[in-house]
């Protein structure tokens, strides 16, 4: 059974003949005939009661029709949507997130949503590897990443565009007396015992890291060992010997007794949308449009990503 063959029955139940249906398809009148009797073979009963005087549909006939103009518009339909879903006005994104600061990542889905109403969001959150990984295999159709350089071999096989920066943050005890500097600089914390996740925690953001130490001649005082967010702060408070440690922002930052926190002077932390190289589809085009909308500065080009293994924590963001 074929689509034409669908349409062709329907063409001649409401024209009344074979002659007026093939006028309106367009062709001629032995096609109509042939390809209805093809299809009367395929099903095995007769569509059409014909006489000298006339065509009439039998009573197989009569109860296929609505059937049969049924799977018409169900295939006009699909065509309608995958026109849409090429035009960018529907379909699936798929989305690698990350979370926070702010509404940043809300106010994007939001521009998303009225540019294109139907397209739906599929939101994935996944450690940073495998998020990257997702993106190359074509799981995901882009994903937001911290702290990848937007530099060649960051991200193999993607392209990082850049979107936005967000500050670092140092946390060190409330009563020490760099906690007195709004914005304390790293050369002021250097010789202070750092708490830091170790590499394979999240290799970019300890790059970021290590790599803004290197960048200033320094080189971090390991300090004790860095678990999650919340309880490396208590730890820090209560401590007897000083340490500090850094993060970046996700819900809101945090608010531990004894414990001061600070921007960090000069250093900051980038978010980059990462994608396969090439021209992006529809559905991608939209959200560079609404990431364009949101952070209108600091997007064009194609670019940047922190996660422990403590989902409390904003180093595992």
């Amino acid at each position: 059974m074929e689509l034409r063959q669908l349409r062709y029955f329907v063409a001649v139940a409401e024209e009344g003949g074979f002659g007026r249906a093939a006028e309106r398809l367009g062709i001629v009148q032995s096609a109509v005939s042939q390809q209805i009797r093809r299809l009367e073979r395929a099903w095995g009963v007769e569509l059409f009661e014909r006489t000298t005087r006339h065509v009439r549909l039998s009573g197989a006939g009569e109860r296929l029709l609505p059937e049969a103009r049924a799977v018409l518009a169900a295939a006009d339909h699909t065509a309608r949507v995958a026109a849409d879903i090429a035009a960018g006005a529907d379909g699936v994104l798929r989305l690698g997130g990350i979370h926070g600061p702010g509404d940043r990542i809300n106010r994007v889905l939001a521009a998303l949503a009225s540019a294109a109403p139907r397209l739906q969001v599929r939101l994935h959150r996944l450690p940073v590897a495998r998020r990257l990984e997702a993106v190359r295999t074509g799981e995901l159709d882009a994903a937001l990443v911290r702290a990848l350089p937007d530099e060649p071999g960051a991200a193999p096989g993607l392209e990082l565009l850049p979107l936005w920066s967000d500050p670092l943050y140092a946390a060190l005890p409330e009563q020490h007396p760099l906690s007195a500097a709004p914005e304390p600089h790293l050369e002021q914390l250097a010789r202070l015992p750092l708490r830091l996740a170790p590499r394979e925690a999240n290799p970019p953001f300890h790059a970021l890291v290590t790599g803004a130490f290197r960048a200033a001649g320094l080189q971090p005082v390991q300090g004790p060992e860095f678990s999650d967010l919340q309880a490396t702060l208590t730890e820090i408070g209560t401590a007897l010997e000083p340490s500090w440690t850094l993060f970046y922002e996700v819900r809101g930052l945090p608010t531990v007794p004894r414990v001061a926190v600070r921007p960090l002077a000069g250093l900051t932390v980038a978010t980059s949308l990462a994608v396969r190289p090439g021209p992006p589809g529809p559905a991608l085009r939209h959200l560079l449009g609404s990431l364009h909308a949101v952070a209108p500065d600091q997007l064009p080009g194609k670019g940047a990503a922190q996660v422990s293994s403590s989902r409390s924590s904003p180093l595992a963001r």
